[in-house]
């Protein structure tokens, strides 16, 4: 008998898996993917349901998509999150589009890697407080549990094997085929106003792509915007204890920002209106603000023109094929 013929009485054969392979949208390159944890059809299909899965924080009702809605782009609705204590957090919840590409994940860059991102977000006490000993028993005595990791790693429940399957399925959060991705490939068009709007995005007056600029519309860089006159929340600092870095937070993207309100990192600004205004005074005159942040003397027009451009980001293909099920 081969050792591959071995198993014990009540563990599941698992089904065949398969490599998964994104489909990128166009000047799209193809996002970091470690090889400890490369892409499989099984592994995203267990990852999707631990996203939506309760049962991972102390009080069963707290999931990933708690603060990440699908139907927002994967942001939250509230100023700043709220976990198993009912008790408001210090931050925004971040919009997960292209998450793939980010580098370094949290407001501050406190995670480099989307499977450290999940442990976290699972094991903070302020969000989902889980207990990972107690996570891995209900795990291992769910039926359709056991079989989903089986399947897609040939062995029961572990934590790394929790992780990983959560960072696969966020891997799979591309959006690149908003209205201005259809526009730019002669596809779609844009209307007037809109078109007015990207050209003041792109343009030297505004500069607005200095800091929201490629193909995911970030840099993926640490800023002040001039969002805080003092620095109630260090940020980047936080990490680095660099005094430079004071104020800095990561720059994110703007894909599909026309959903993702309230805006900045303690989403102190309710609308993407309240957010060019903010632009437009030259922000708070922070000590570290970067020194693009200068007043921009926009007529009403010209705002109103660059909130409609940013509304055409918005992939609604994206939405459809990731609505909740």
């Amino acid at each position: 008998m081969s050792l591959a013929a071995c198993k014990l009485p009540n563990e599941p054969s698992p089904e065949r898996d398969a490599p998964l392979f994104l489909s990128l949208p166009p000047g799209f390159p193809a996002p970091p993917i470690p090889t400890s944890n490369p892409l499989s059809v099984k592994k995203v299909e267990l990852g999707r349901r631990l996203f939506f899965e309760g049962r991972l924080s102390s009080n069963g009702q707290i999931s990933c998509s708690s603060c990440h809605l699908p139907e927002r782009a994967f942001s939250d609705t509230l100023q700043t999150s709220v976990g198993v204590s009912g008790a408001a957090g210090l931050r925004n919840a971040p919009s997960l589009t292209n998450v793939a590409y980010n580098g370094l994940y949290f407001w501050s860059g406190g995670a480099q890697t989307l499977e450290a991102q999940a442990i976290s977000a699972i094991e903070n006490e302020d969000e989902m407080n889980g207990h990972i000993a107690e996570i891995i028993a209900w795990l291992n005595a769910d039926e359709s549990y056991r079989r989903l990791f089986y399947d897609a790693f040939q062995s029961p429940p572990t934590l790394l094997h929790i992780l990983d399957a959560i960072a696969s399925f966020e891997r799979t959060l591309i959006s690149g085929d908003s209205r201005y991705d259809r526009f730019q490939r002669g596809a779609a068009t844009l209307n007037d106003s809109e078109q007015r709007g990207m050209r003041l995005f792109f343009s030297e007056r505004t500069n607005c792509s200095q800091c929201h600029g490629g193909f995911n519309f970030t840099t993926n860089a640490f800023h002040d915007n001039g969002s805080q006159r003092t620095y109630l929340d260090l940020g980047r600092y936080s990490m680095t204890f660099l005094d430079s870095d004071k104020g800095k937070f990561k720059t994110p993207t703007l894909r599909n920002v026309g959903l993702t309100a309230p805006y900045f990192h303690d989403g102190s600004l309710p609308t993407l209106h309240d957010v060019i205004d903010h632009y437009n005074r030259g922000g708070l005159k922070s000590p570290n603000q970067h020194p693009l942040i200068k007043p921009l003397g926009l007529t009403e027009q010209e705002k109103q023109d660059l909130v409609n451009f940013l509304n055409s980001l918005t992939d609604e293909s994206f939405l459809q094929t990731h609505r909740r099920r």
